[in-house]
């Protein structure tokens, strides 16, 4: 039963990456590029590709801001004994940081994931298991680890075994909605490819 209420509990946390990284499409690839057309010099490919765009970037992090606040809210609304998940810092305001780290953190994540992709010689909308699906993850986790080390180890890391637990529960899990995602996103005109 604890195992559960752990792995709820960094679904919870997590849920503003996964908010962010799925709303940014809603951009519908409109607006400058985040790479603004720049490519890399020693293999001449573009740093991130056509895709990633500051539309989607600001509207998917701020999307994820804002369900993230309202999480925080909600939790601050129950009462002490019902709050079963972790809180992002115990405030509204002071909630603003690690939020923001997940939203945006996500995106960045995503992005970072595009520009290894590129180096790769994979095209922009090109499939590239694992490299698709997880940086827009590992890197806010490492943000929050670092920025908000308390809420990393309420929600994530509460000890060696459990930690490894929740963080491989959470990347498996992420790596079917993201799939999941993406589908659904191909099939309403979101996106581009199905992945």
């Amino acid at each position: 039963m604890l195992w559960l209420v752990a792995m709820a509990g960094a679904l919870w946390v997590f849920l503003p990456t996964y908010v962010a990284n799925g709303t940014a499409p809603f951009s519908l690839g409109k607006g400058p590029r985040m790479d603004l057309g720049a490519t890399w010099k020693a293999d001449g490919r573009p740093l991130l590709g056509k895709s990633k765009t500051w539309a989607g970037f600001f509207i998917g992090g701020t999307v994820g801001l804002l369900a993230g606040l309202l999480e925080e809210y909600l939790l601050l609304l129950a009462p002490p004994s019902l709050q079963l998940v972790p809180l992002f810092a115990g405030s509204l305001v002071a909630s603003i940081l690690p939020v923001a780290l997940l939203s945006y953190g996500a995106l960045a994540g995503d992005a970072l994931g595009s520009f290894v992709k590129r180096r790769l010689g994979t095209d922009s909308g090109g499939r590239s298991p694992l490299l698709d699906q997880l940086p827009f993850l590992l890197l806010p986790m490492a943000l929050i680890g670092i920025a908000a080390p308390s809420l990393f180890v309420a929600a994530i890391w509460p000890n060696v075994p459990e930690g490894v637990l929740i963080v491989s529960w959470v990347l498996v899990l992420s790596l079917f909605l993201h799939a999941g995602f993406n589908l659904v996103g191909f099939y309403v005109g979101l996106k581009k490819v199905p992945w």
